[in-house]
């Protein structure tokens, strides 16, 4: 029998992978907690791995090798799956953003990600490397705005987005690109592609004072959590850690402005963006 094909990281996303390893490990009559025992993992994050929704290391790589016979095979592509594109700290998070069913996002001080603008991602990684080269922040503000093609899918993810008061007041890259990131946010908002609620001041003190908060569901695998700080994230899969997470999410909807009146807030502040009201 010929054994699995190398495949093409350009093309294949890491799903594949985990078709894969799910092949090879039925092949060797394992079940997934048998596998898991060797490399001191669980069966659940066996099953993560051939979900698609983990990212399969290299060091794990080569040991199923080892255990499964495979000739090379996961280390070889392990290793070409990891020449992404984006910062190491961020890579699990933005491969499973990729296939998650649902995504509930608290930001404190930005506009997420996925709701940006090309010009307001300039901004931001123009002030996070004043002497990079032009070319350098176009590549990086292109690989942002290949992530918000996620929501060119008209209902998946279902994404859910808590924005604090503060990330619409403050004028990052002036007052016209703040208009056109928070007119781009409401009109996502108005076509029911994301759930909007803004956290106002007025709220005082919260459940998500201490950061930023992403936590992502899927349709064959447990959910997790993404820890976000300057230059470090942690990707969590601890059920009870989830858990707490969720609750802080929950916490947060409950204090936030409801869907409508945070469009509201959004629209005034975008009109006196527009007009030249807004103060920071």
């Amino acid at each position: 029998m010929p054994g699995p094909k190398d495949l093409d990281p350009s093309t294949s996303p890491r799903a594949m992978i985990g078709a894969e390893l799910r092949h090879a490990r039925e092949n060797a009559g394992l079940s997934q907690a048998e596998l898991g025992e060797p490399l001191f993992v669980s069966g659940s994050f066996i099953g993560q791995l051939e979900s698609g929704t983990r990212r399969l290391q290299l060091e794990y790589a080569v040991r199923i090798d080892e255990i499964l016979g495979t000739k090379g095979f996961f280390e070889r592509n392990c290793r070409a799956l990891a020449r992404s594109k984006y910062p190491d700290h961020f890579v699990e998070a933005a491969e499973a953003e990729a296939v998650a069913t649902g995504i509930r996002h608290y930001l404190p001080l930005l506009i997420p990600g996925l709701l940006q603008t090309p010009a307001y991602a300039a901004a931001l990684f123009r002030t996070y490397r004043p002497t990079a080269c032009d070319a350098e922040i176009e590549e990086l503000v292109a690989t942002r705005m290949e992530r918000t093609h996620l929501l060119d899918h008209p209902t998946t993810p279902l994404l859910w987005v808590i924005l604090d008061e503060a990330a619409i007041h403050r004028p990052v890259g002036g007052p016209a690109t703040m208009a056109m990131a928070l007119r781009h946010t409401a009109d996502l908002a108005h076509r029911h592609r994301v759930i909007l609620q803004v956290l106002p001041f007025a709220a005082g003190a919260h459940a998500g004072m201490g950061g930023s908060l992403k936590l992502m569901e899927f349709r064959d695998a447990p959910p997790l959590c993404f820890i976000e700080g300057v230059d470090m994230g942690k990707l969590v899969d601890d059920p009870a850690t989830v858990a707490r997470h969720n609750l802080t999410f929950n916490l947060l909807q409950a204090a936030a402005l409801s869907p409508q009146d945070s469009l509201a807030l959004l629209e005034t502040v975008t009109h006196a963006y527009e007009h030249g009201e807004q103060h920071p």
